[in-house]
């Protein structure tokens, strides 16, 4: 009686077919490429294949493996990161207060300032060993990775409609329950996104993640970044084209095989009443629908996921009311920020207190606080252009699923292009033309951190609801009164969450596009970047502390005094409730 009562979908779901075995041997590939790729972690530091770099094509496939693995492992610990800090800081009060000013000091620390400290921590965990190198270029893609993703996550988690709040307090979710079933639904559609750009922004950091000094002497990981960064050593052309074919080969393989089918599963997380245009379904999800083995490990993650979801654990909404009420005063906020800039101040001190000694002078502190000014002029105006040109594009797209499928590889692969990629083309136009350097090196900084502001507009505009484009179509609302009053409205908290990252990815950017290089050619623009990247250079640690000083201390207050505010507007007055 039971088997009469099995669909029949099912039931020829539930036998083997030939996709199963495809599904099956391509498992088997994924897993021994993954066990090829990684079994040189454990082998000693020393030997030469450790660190040799071959410039030959027959290579790349090989050093494409190594490179996706770290940049997932670094996904992942972003993803863990993610869940555990934003979502602390988002829903204890108490935390935000700290962790918040944390988080902004992190996105503002240059990439140079983590490989100080954590290459010599890795290393010593494993000394003589590959896998600690490993492991400090995967916390170095990791740096690049995981604070957009928390703020994504912290901005969602803030935003939440209040009628939806309402409605999980009438249904009696716990704290838990209403986690899994509310926020982290109504934060995937962002997040999604700004995973996406997180691999991208990998990219842009891999040539610096595996390529590693210490002290005098310098570590190289095989991988596509290590390969871009010998071929500008070599000048090699072909062999800089090898790897951008490499690079849109692997972009293309993640953005089939995991974020398109994750994208179309976000769409049904949209807050709306409507029904509304959404994407076709992925080949993917149409071959996994094919596959009884797929779908049963599928189904079974779904269930268990779900019975994890409802376990009814953490405090009932009666007990939670206080919360809403418990508002933390701005003057709270500012002392917070205060004391940490107060350290920093005690910091930049130090940097002084040296120049008793002969290491630094107080006319350099006012040069390089001088210099940190020229690279924010740099910042502003790279932000300024970004936003006026990314936008409008990212409403457009995000509001027409179809175009933003077809545009989605070409975004992540323009938004994970290296800088040092460009170098070449730079160095020679501004060398061969006589361009002025000040000027021309100048985008070097927002190529790779403009995307932040993309993805994040393609993200909010992809989750305004279907509802309220009705009700503007039913009032004639049009033109300009449409932009300022629908659209620009409910794009712009996830536009901050997008500008404030990509303004502190354009400070860490700064380091190496204010000084660019192809071969023995060297151009270097002034401003806070190059004497930072100089310092390193030459090795100068108080150089490079007072820079990194200098330079957070210049991001922590622009997000203070005008990112936060704005945050805090948007939060305020233009949520969905």
């Amino acid at each position: 009686m039971a088997k009469d009562n099995i669909p029949a979908s099912v039931a020829a779901r539930a036998k083997p077919n030939f996709f199963d075995v495809i599904t099956i041997l391509c498992v088997i590939a994924l897993g021994i490429a993954i066990a090829s790729a990684t079994r040189h972690v454990l082998q000693p530091l020393n030997i030469p294949s450790a660190q040799a770099i071959n410039l030959d094509p027959s290579y790349l496939p090989g050093y494409a493996i190594r490179t996706t693995l770290r940049m997932f492992a670094a996904l992942f610990a972003s993803l863990v990161f993610t869940f555990t800090y934003a979502v602390v800081a988002a829903k204890s009060r108490r935390a935000e207060m700290i962790l918040v000013p944390i988080l902004d000091i992190l996105q503002s620390v240059p990439i140079l300032g983590f490989l100080t400290f954590t290459v010599v921590f890795f290393m010593g965990l494993f000394p003589g060993q590959i896998i600690g190198v490993e492991l400090a270029a995967i916390f170095t893609i990791f740096t690049s990775q995981a604070w957009n993703m928390a703020f994504s996550m912290y901005q969602s988690l803030k935003t939440i409609p209040e009628d939806m709040s309402e409605a999980a307090k009438c249904f009696g979710l716990t704290s838990w329950q209403r986690f899994w079933k509310l926020e982290v639904p109504a934060a995937m559609p962002g997040l999604i996104w700004n995973m996406m750009m997180s691999m991208s922004g990998g990219w842009f950091m891999i040539v610096y993640s595996e390529t590693i000094s210490v002290g005098n002497t310098e570590i190289t990981l095989p991988g596509i970044g290590s390969y871009v960064g010998t071929a500008i050593v070599h000048k090699d052309l072909a062999a800089i084209f090898y790897a951008i074919g490499a690079m849109l080969f692997v972009i293309l393989a993640y953005d089939q095989l995991l974020f398109r089918p994750l994208v179309a599963w976000s769409a049904k997380f949209r807050f709306e009443t409507t029904n509304s245009d959404t994407d076709t379904t992925p080949w993917l999800l149409r071959l996994m629908h094919r596959t009884s083995f797929i779908r049963w490990i599928s189904d079974y993650i779904e269930g268990f996921a779900h019975r994890i979801a409802i376990l009814p654990i953490g405090k009932r909404p009666f007990r939670q009311s206080y919360l809403s009420k418990n508002i933390i005063s701005s003057k709270t906020i500012d002392i917070i920020y205060v004391t940490i800039l107060c350290l920093l101040g005690i910091a930049a001190a130090y940097f002084i207190y040296q120049s008793v000694y002969g290491h630094i002078s107080f006319e350099e502190v006012l040069h390089v606080i001088g210099l940190g000014f020229i690279t924010l002029i740099r910042v502003v105006v790279m932000i300024i252009i970004a936003t006026i040109i990314w936008v409008p594009a990212g409403i457009w797209l995000g509001l027409r699923p179809q175009w933003a499928k077809r545009t989605q590889v070409a975004a992540q692969f323009m938004a994970a292009f290296p800088a040092n990629l460009f170098f070449p083309f730079f160095v020679v136009g501004i060398v061969h033309f006589g361009l002025n350097k000040e000027i021309w090196l100048t985008p070097l900084m927002i190529l790779g951190t403009q995307w932040y502001i993309l993805f994040n507009v393609v993200g909010g505009a992809s989750t305004f609801p279907g509802d309220l484009r009705e009700a503007s179509k039913s009032f004639h609302i049009k033109g300009w009164l449409w932009w300022s009053k629908v659209m620009l409205p409910a794009i712009f908290p996830y536009y901050i969450t997008g500008a404030l990252t990509a303004c502190g990815g354009a400070w860490n950017a700064s380091i190496a596009a204010e000084v660019a290089s192809w071969g023995n050619d060297t151009l270097k623009a002034t401003g806070l970047g190059a004497y930072i990247a100089e310092a390193t250079d030459a090795g100068d640690v108080f150089q490079v502390g007072l820079g990194m000083v200098v330079m957070s201390t210049f991001v922590i207050l622009f997000n203070r005094l005008v990112w936060h505010p704005l945050y805090d507007y948007a939060r305020r007055r233009l949520s969905f409730s």
